[in-house]
């Protein structure tokens, strides 16, 4: 990652070097933090962050069933990050926003610890690599389990749970995969590491719903309005592990993956090996994205 000149912490720019935490941070020792990935691009209309407000508000939400309330407004959060990117001279870039227990007392329950927020923002190509859009990525069905609604939920972005996420990428990784496909209690298809799931069989997207311990993404949101505006029929269900190999096309999406068709999984290729239906959606996103053409109101331009 390269250096840059500051990061926002509450409620102020400090340089990048002085960003720093105490080590008895609650956070450190018990992953009490909830993020957001939000990206910025350089459209041809001028630079623009995709979904900002919608990801602020998640972020919200992610901190509030912790019963973790945010010491700034979706507002402010919103304004912090526009300054955090000017700040650092950068239009296309990355932008992590990050609420998380500080420093106060130790022990599992933290509500006796401050909720901090910081901002950062760095340059991030495409999550899987730049051919990994074109050409579709390879991976596996992950033996790790999705992180289930009752224990350690997965509607919150929550740094502790991203420690199941790290279970089934560094899984892939090693068995030689870009990424896996997780799960749920019921051995029904979740999502990935990191990414919700899309599967094309005719002219329909199935997707899996909101009780199968997805998180709900903003990237999936605004894919589910790109596909009904184009004519596809789009429905949210219970996926077998079966339909995998059955279904014609198969493609992630989300802030960092953006829309990355898969090519194969466990080695059996997805279909006939092309993904017609997911670059045709993928164009569309690129549309708003690299082109500014924004018809659902999605751009902040700064």
């Amino acid at each position: 990652m390269k250096e840059l000149n500051t990061i926002w912490m509450n409620g102020k720019l400090v340089p990048w070097n002085e960003a720093r935490i105490h080590v008895l941070s609650h956070v450190l020792h018990y992953g009490s933090s909830f993020f957001e990935g939000i990206r910025s691009y350089n459209t041809e209309k001028g630079p623009a962050v995709l979904a900002l407000t919608e990801h602020m508000e998640r972020l919200v939400h992610s901190a509030k069933i912790y019963r973790t309330d945010s010491p700034y407004s979706v507002e402010e959060l919103n304004r912090a990050a526009i300054e955090t990117i000017r700040s650092n001279n950068l239009k296309a870039c990355y932008i992590r926003p990050l609420l998380y227990r500080g420093f106060g007392e130790l022990g599992v329950n933290p509500l006796t610890c401050p909720v901090d927020a910081l901002i950062a923002v760095w340059e991030w190509g495409a999550y899987l690599g730049e051919e990994s859009l074109k050409n579709g990525v390879d991976v596996h069905v992950s033996s790790w389990t999705r992180i289930t609604s009752n224990t350690v939920p997965g509607l919150s972005k929550a740094g502790g749970g991203y420690l199941n996420a790290q279970l089934a990428k560094i899984d892939a990784i090693q068995n030689g995969y870009a990424d896996a496909i997780m799960l749920d209690q019921h051995q029904m298809v979740s999502e990935g590491s990191g990414a919700n799931l899309f599967f094309v069989k005719g002219d329909t997207l199935y997707t899996p719903g909101i009780g199968s311990s997805i998180l709900i993404g903003i990237t999936r949101n605004i894919v589910l309005r790109i596909a009904a505006d184009l004519g596809y029929k789009v429905v949210e269900t219970s996926i077998p592990r079966g339909f995998i190999h059955t279904a014609d096309e198969i493609f992630y999406t989300g802030t960092a993956i953006e829309v990355t068709p898969i090519r194969s999984v466990d080695k059996v290729k997805v279909g006939n090996g092309s993904f017609p239906v997911t670059l045709k959606i993928q164009e569309k996103f690129f549309d708003i994205t690299r082109r500014g053409n924004d018809p659902y109101n999605l751009l902040t331009f700064f």
